[in-house]
């Protein structure tokens, strides 16, 4: 039996949920979609689905092989557009990830004009503060913010941002301005959860490290609430510089306690490793990258 089609078959198990609507989708009998299926996990010797009357799951073996078939495939479907002459051509459909602010502020104009130079193209952008796997959610790139752990992974880096503590002037005139971490305990704390979701926070200053545990008054899902609160005065609230870079340079917000936060993290472009990267995605990484770069600000910080 053809290793392909066992591999398009088991893909379309995973990616529709069922036999049947696999069926549907490769147009074949659901009785040879179970035949193939069957076939595939004798084959392998493993077994490679826990199947149930209500549902379907992958093994840790199918989980593996699943990863492996998705890279195959689409490795397949780009030497066959190459072949055919497509492979200089940026058509198609592309879904792009990153983070709920960085979409709104700049990953989103960059995607609009994208698509106003290539006509052929149609653009998902996906705004999740999660880290997404490429493979399993069907994404081509992703824009991610810090370590990249994931080896399987191509990466393009962009610039840099930083984590900073930020609070309006007026509110620091009425508090008082923070000399060290511990006076952060003195003042009205206003959490934003995707940037320090737990209350302890840790520092470094030259040799000295510590910790200091916090109890926002105010704490949201949201980089927008949060720093609304903080520019309306309401207290004190970290950020990553690129969402507060205005704020800053119109005097709205201050940094507070810039010793004492993290090196700078690194802003990449990822997309899945391929011996070929198809038009589509070789159009994006080109076009998008060096607007990336010019839109992620650089913050000085005293």
């Amino acid at each position: 039996m053809d290793r392909i089609l066992q591999m398009e078959v088991f893909a379309a198990i995973n990616d529709t949920g069922s036999f049947v609507q696999a069926a549907n989708k490769l147009r074949m009998s659901p009785p040879a979609v179970t035949r193939t299926m069957n076939a595939l996990e004798v084959r392998l010797g493993v077994q490679l689905l826990t199947r149930s009357t209500r549902q379907l799951s992958l093994t840790d073996a199918g989980s593996s092989f699943l990863e492996a078939t998705r890279r195959l495939l689409s490795e397949i479907d780009d030497a066959e557009k190459q072949a055919v002459g497509q492979m200089g051509i940026a058509q198609g459909h592309l879904t792009v990830s990153s983070s709920m602010t960085f979409s709104r502020l700049i990953a989103g104009p960059v995607v609009r004009a994208f698509l106003e130079a290539h006509p052929r193209m149609s653009v998902s952008l996906i705004a999740v503060d999660r880290v997404t796997n490429l493979v399993e959610e069907g994404i081509d790139v992703a824009i991610r913010i810090g370590n990249l752990p994931d080896s399987n992974l191509m990466a393009k880096r962009l610039g840099h941002v930083r984590r900073l503590f930020v609070a309006n002037p007026d509110y620091l005139a009425r508090r008082g301005t923070p000399n060290e971490p511990a006076d952060l305990k003195l003042h009205a704390m206003i959490g934003f959860t995707s940037i320090m979701p737990g209350h302890d926070w840790h520092y470094k200053s030259g040799s000295t490290r510590g910790h200091v545990q916090l109890t926002p008054r105010f704490e949201v899902n949201d980089a927008t609430t949060a720093l609304a609160a903080a520019t309306a005065g309401e207290g004190i609230t970290m950020a990553l510089s690129y969402m507060v870079a205005d704020q800053l340079k119109r005097g709205e917000l201050v940094p507070i306690l810039p010793t004492y936060m993290p090196p700078p993290e690194a802003v990449h472009l990822v997309y899945p490793q391929s011996k070929l990267v198809a038009p589509k995605v070789r159009a994006f990484l080109d076009f998008a990258g060096e607007r990336l770069k010019q839109m992620i600000p650089e913050v000085d910080l005293p």
